[in-house]
């Protein structure tokens, strides 16, 4: 166990060392719990958080997957009200699979372009 969390930090030191994020097209960084999925836009510039979301406020049930997309698409709908349609992914060492991967996905259905 512990071998996987030191290759994922590892794949996120060498990410995220080659973009940051600005007002105009800024970063969506990922976290995910055993139980929830959490996905932010920061703005590197001025470290600043500009919208965050969780499947935690999600009230119905259903697979992981399901609530990342669905996580997504409350992301880009709360990015496309502050007028960003271009953000920068950021999925934080996870490999692109499973509840990044839907995240993704649900993001791009609800019209933001990485």
């Amino acid at each position: 166990m512990l071998q996987k969390q030191i290759k994922r930090k590892k794949r996120h030191v060498r990410v995220r060392g080659k973009f940051m994020g600005n007002k105009s097209q800024p970063r969506l960084c990922v976290f995910r719990s055993n139980k929830h999925i959490y996905a932010q836009l920061i703005d590197d510039e001025k470290n600043k958080v500009l919208a965050n979301i969780s499947d935690a406020k999600i009230k119905t049930r259903g697979a992981k997957t399901d609530f990342a997309k669905e996580v997504g698409k409350l992301l880009a709908k709360e990015a496309l009200a502050l007028k960003i349609n271009k953000v920068v992914f950021d999925r934080a060492g996870y490999k692109y699979h499973g509840r990044i991967k839907s995240l993704a996905e649900g993001a791009r259905e609800g019209g933001l372009k990485f």
